[in-house]
């Protein structure tokens, strides 16, 4: 893989960089915010970021935001000594893929790496637009509307309607939508998904009809 590493605390950089290289990874790393957000920008077949988030110029939370509003769909891994439920909310509704609490040992870095890059290699292959009914999601730069108006989600709204949409009429059960929507970082139960489902319907408006509940199963999106 082609690597990102944005860490301001050089020994870290150093290792991780040097433990990537033996195992094959090609690693470009920056050692500030705004020279990390460049590189990415750049975008020159970075296949996944690890992103420190107590940067000292520009927040690693700003960094991927910054990266999420320029359009690109880069893996990116969170590193934090933070570790608490709203610490990991804030990294994930920034736009990051998953998280990872400092301190870790190289081996799980090294396997989230991987499940995050065969996530995004699985869908390569899969729409980049999704359209049920009035409904359309534009997967490449994360835009919804609904009757050609837009609808702002949130990134966990997002990722649940995305899931519903590329599974139509199929009946997903919280834990499958857990799977589906949610990164593996983040802490979350099957009631989460009761209260995203009741937040996505509101936002879809004329269409939220289609969202339907299958009572004790789950939840399914209707084409018809």
């Amino acid at each position: 893989m082609h690597l990102l590493i944005i860490e301001d605390d050089p020994r870290l950089s150093r290792t991780l960089t040097r433990l990537l290289v033996a195992d094959q990874h090609v690693v470009d790393a920056a050692g500030t915010g705004h020279d990390g957000l460049d590189l990415a920008l750049a975008d020159a077949g970075i296949e996944a970021v690890v992103l420190d988030v107590g940067l000292p110029d520009l927040d690693g939370l700003e960094v991927c935001r910054r990266i999420r509003q320029a359009g690109l769909v880069t893996p990116v891994l969170m590193l934090t000594a933070r570790d608490t439920v709203t610490d990991r909310v804030d990294g994930l509704d920034a736009g990051a893929d998953d998280y990872l609490v400092k301190p870790f040992a190289y081996p799980e870095l090294s396997a989230r790496l991987r499940a995050l890059t065969r996530r995004g290699s699985a869908r390569d292959g899969e729409p980049a637009l999704l359209r049920i009914g009035e409904i359309v999601l534009h997967e490449r730069n994360r835009e919804v509307t609904v009757a050609d108006d837009p609808v702002e989600l949130s990134r966990r709204e997002f990722g649940l309607l995305e899931a519903l949409l590329r599974h139509p009429d199929q009946v997903l059960s919280r834990d499958q939508l857990l799977d589906l929507a949610w990164p593996v970082a983040v802490a979350v139960t099957p009631n989460s998904v009761d209260a995203y489902v009741s937040m996505l319907r509101r936002k879809l408006g004329s269409e939220a009809t289609r969202l339907q509940t299958v009572r004790g199963v789950g939840y399914r999106l209707s084409s018809r």
